[in-house]
């Protein structure tokens, strides 16, 4: 037990020290940078959402100053196609043979960290070729496999689908993000801060606080923290509720859901709610690690009818009621 409290205070100085690090460069939204830190430690994509010139590619781009990890960013446009990113096998010729040879020469996406900019710019087909890479850490190309090193972080940006110019992300992609970060407006203090920090000489310069062999190790730490059946319960309980045809699904869900959350979903909210206990210096999860984490790990995974659409209904709300309304704890689940 003492040797997992000592772990558990260095995994909370190294948390703090990412985040402190970090937040020299971006102002405010300390929410959405605890987001993206709790799902490096859980090893999950994030998925930033936001109006553009709100700092999303600012703070992934810090992100890979504060981890020694390799980093690559990739443009998305509608011109982008799924080779941009994989890479491609190239004819080479031997000088001194003259003989002719196909080549792999690896894309972009071959990196530990990957910053897939406004990737809702991309076409479907081009979006798609993230599928592979996110989910199995490989990509597969003219029927051969080529594996990514680890650890391997996507951190995509897209703009709100309202805006001109781009495509919804097919829902198997989505369903691969652990987290979707909704990135707000800056505040009036927080705004006078990003002027001062950005329209002087003074330019803040984050230092290195992790390795990528540093990271594996914390990622297969936070695996260990204990969930005990009733708590592991409520996920299930959450994720189920998100399907209108389910015994727990709330008023709401049966009228505004047409699908609910696949089981990463459940996968999420167990390996987030480990990093928020780890934080709060506890070693198992409680109900509160769960529902803290509920919004950011399903916001993206279920999907809404129109009528939902029609009376301006989204995610959060149903979301925010199902919580109200879900009981943390059932009597039926010990006579089980």
């Amino acid at each position: 037990m003492a040797d997992i409290q000592q772990q558990a205070a260095e995994f909370r100085r190294v948390f703090e020290g990412l985040l402190a690090e970090t937040q020299k460069v971006i102002v405010g939204n300390n929410d959405i940078i605890e987001g993206v830190l709790i799902s490096l430690f859980a090893g999950g994509h994030v998925l930033l959402e936001g109006v553009p010139g709100l700092g999303k590619t600012m703070l992934v781009k810090t992100l890979g100053q504060v981890l020694d990890l390799p980093f690559n960013r990739i443009q998305f446009t509608p011109d982008l196609m799924p080779s941009d990113i994989v890479g491609t096998n190239v004819v080479q010729e031997d000088s001194e043979t003259g003989r002719r040879s196909l080549v792999f020469e690896s894309g972009p996406i071959f990196t530990n960290l990957a910053l897939a900019d406004e990737i809702n710019r991309a076409t479907p087909k081009t979006q798609s070729a993230m599928l592979e890479c996110m989910q199995e850490k490989q990509i597969t190309v003219a029927g051969k496999q080529y594996r990514l090193n680890p650890p391997f972080f996507v951190l995509a940006t897209q703009n709100p689908l309202e805006m001109e110019g781009t495509y919804p992300l097919p829902e198997a992609q989505l369903d691969r993000f652990l987290f979707k970060l909704l990135v707000p407006f800056p505040k009036r203090q927080e705004l006078s801060v990003i002027l001062d920090r950005t329209t002087t000489a003074a330019t803040p310069q984050p230092s290195k606080i992790l390795d990528g062999a540093a990271i594996l190790q914390w990622m297969e730490f936070v695996r260990q923290i204990v969930v005990a059946p009733h708590v592991q319960d409520y996920a299930v309980r959450l994720v189920l509720a998100t399907h209108p045809e389910s015994e727990f699904a709330t008023d709401m869900v049966k009228r505004y859901v047409r699908f609910g959350s696949s089981p990463r979903g459940a996968q999420s909210l167990i390996l987030a709610a480990k990093i928020k206990a780890l934080r709060a210096e506890r070693y198992n999860i409680a109900f509160a690690d769960i529902a803290s984490v509920v919004l950011p790990a399903l916001r993206h995974r279920i999907i809404l009818n129109f009528e939902a659409e029609a009376e301006g209904l989204n995610a959060d709300a149903i979301l925010n009621d199902m919580l109200n309304k879900l009981p943390r704890e059932v009597a039926d689940f010990a006579a089980r």
